[in-house]
């Protein structure tokens, strides 16, 4: 593709037409040779789109979940977009799989766009590929991205980097209370969503909830205390209190400056991501791998150390630099 097909796509991409943003988003997903220009393009019409993060383990209704807000946002009139990462199925890109099929109602509206994507190839993995999904989609028009992950170990924690606001969804009965604690979901959640509150034990998790999240680390005057608001997403009940405490949150954001900070160190995340995932590459040549070989066989024998073997293997990778002092 050259450089007016690239500029073509973008402009199509620009005009919210669901075929360009598909094959702008493919690129992102194959790390195409095209992809350096596509996010310099896009770069100028980024940053607008409120990014949500929707977490949490199997069987909590995240998809049914993601659908009723999708309802809602359109209510206010707002464009959609989906992110359903998957970071360990290979099988999940570019298709809409198991619960996923619930969105499949919003499939014939122009103002919503859903992809499925699955983050398992990229060296840097969701921090890599995420973020330039979710800057395809700000860019195509989105005033919302919903970024749903599958939630399954620490894929949860990851996602809150990626999100303006993280929404951690939990059921009745499911002890989710408990792993949430286990897992540091607890410090990463915004807004808490005990979902199915239609069942026994819904007020139990509510308060379970409510007192882990009050042994947590101190708060200030000022500072935010994330909700535990209940749903039934799947007869839309609770649904416009999850939007609401949505919107206190972004609210509290923009106000206390924080919401400009959390996206500057979301740049920062994903630019190392890059520049990491290119020295791995470079690593991976047939010279490099070879010089990492003899250093690590010299680390071994006790002929070196590690920390003068990486500085020696970053010089011949980068002209310079140093590993001093790194992880110490």
């Amino acid at each position: 593709m050259g450089g007016g097909g690239v500029a073509d796509l973008v402009a199509r991409a620009r005009d919210g037409q669901p075929r360009a943003v598909a094959r702008l988003i493919t690129l992102v997903e194959n790390e195409a040779p095209e992809l350096r220009e596509v996010m310099a393009r896009l770069a100028p019409h980024t940053g607008h789109a409120y990014v949500v993060g929707l977490t949490g383990a199997p069987g909590v209704g995240k998809s049914t979940t993601t659908s009723a807000l999708i309802s809602a946002f359109r209510r206010a009139g707002d464009r959609v977009g989906v992110l359903a990462v998957d970071p360990s199925s290979p099988f999940s890109g570019g298709a809409l799989l198991g619960d996923r099929v619930r969105m499949v109602e919003h499939v014939s509206d122009p103002g919503v766009y859903i992809r499925s994507m699955a983050t398992r190839g990229h060296l840097g993995g969701l921090a890599w590929a995420a973020p330039q999904a979710v800057r395809v989609l700000d860019a195509a028009g989105c005033d919302v991205v919903l970024v749903e992950t599958v939630g399954v170990g620490q894929s949860e924690v990851d996602i809150a980097g990626q999100a303006d606001t993280t929404a951690v969804l939990v059921a009745p009965g499911m002890g989710d209370g408990v792993q949430a604690a286990k897992a540091g979901i607890l410090e990463v959640g915004d807004v808490f969503v005990v979902n199915k509150a239609d069942r026994d034990g819904a007020d139990a998790t509510v308060r379970e909830l409510n007192h882990m999240l009050g042994l947590g680390a101190p708060r200030g005057p000022g500072d935010w205390r994330p909700p535990v608001v209940k749903a039934v997403a799947a007869r839309g009940e609770g649904v416009d209190e999850v939007v609401a405490a949505l919107g206190r949150h972004r609210g509290w954001l923009t106000d206390r400056g924080e919401l400009g900070a959390r996206r500057t160190r979301r740049a920062a995340r994903e630019i190392e991501a890059i520049a990491v995932t290119a020295l791995r590459r470079r690593m991976a040549g047939v010279a490099d791998g070879r010089r990492l070989a003899a250093l690590a066989e010299r680390v071994a024998e006790g002929g070196t150390d590690p920390y003068a073997a990486a500085d020696e293997l970053l010089a011949g990778l980068t002209g310079g630099g140093s590993a001093a002092g790194r992880g110490r």
